[in-house]
Parts: structure tokens; sequence; C-alpha cells
């Protein structure tokens, strides 16, 4: 039974942001990758299209995200759901680090705004 304990999660950072990778094929997943995410206060990531589909729940803080041009706040408790394709945008104008949970499937890629494409660790 593969469990990822909180000592054992591999942490890394990009564009101001934390990404602490729990599930991924390297921790026994088959198909989902799941990372928490933390987002100091007073960061904006780039705008970023997704190619899979993902889940990002924010377990405390507040955001404000655009997707494919639509801006909302989203606040603790909240989910999002992020189509493959979409374009995403977040940002931090609260005064403490926004945390979430996100799930999505394995070989998610993301290409900026100057076309170059990202292939994050914590989601491979």
């Amino acid at each position: 039974m593969p469990v990822v304990r909180a000592s054992e999660a591999v942490t890394h950072e990009i564009h101001g942001a934390r990404f602490i990778s729990y599930a991924t094929p390297g921790t026994g997943s088959k198909e989902l990758c799941a990372w928490r995410g933390e987002i100091p206060a007073g960061t904006k990531a780039p705008a970023h299209t997704v190619s899979r589909e993902e889940i990002l729940h924010l377990l405390d803080g507040e955001l404000l995200v655009t997707l494919d041009g639509r801006t909302e706040e989203i606040r603790s408790g909240d989910t999002l759901i992020i189509n493959p394709g979409a374009t995403l945008t977040i940002e931090n104008q609260a005064d403490r680090t926004a945390v979430t949970w996100v799930t999505t499937s394995i070989g998610l890629t993301a290409e900026l705004a100057d076309g170059t494409r990202i292939t994050p660790p914590w989601a491979n």
C-alpha cells in the first residue's frame, strides 16, 4: 500500500510559488498526481494554458483567478475546475499565503503566453 509521508513529499518552486508533490508515478500513482500549492501574498503566476483537467481546491486563503478571460475571487473551501485547453492566471492579493490542493492526470503540461512549454515534475 503506497503511503507518502509528509516528510517524503518533494518540494518544487517556480514563479514564486511552492508545490509540494505527494502523488506521482514515482510515489506509486498510476493515473493521478496531487500536490499542495503554497502561493505567497503578492504573488501573481503568469498566464498558462493547461493540457489536462485540473481540480484546484483552496484549503486556506483567497485567490483572484482568471480562467479563459473571466476573473473571479475564490475563498477557502471553494473548488475550481480547470478544463484542458483553458488559460489560467492566479494571483494572491491577500496579506497571507494561500494554500491549495490540486489533482490532475499524469502528463500535464502548461504553455506560457510566450510559447514556453513547462512539464512540471509534480504532475508527471
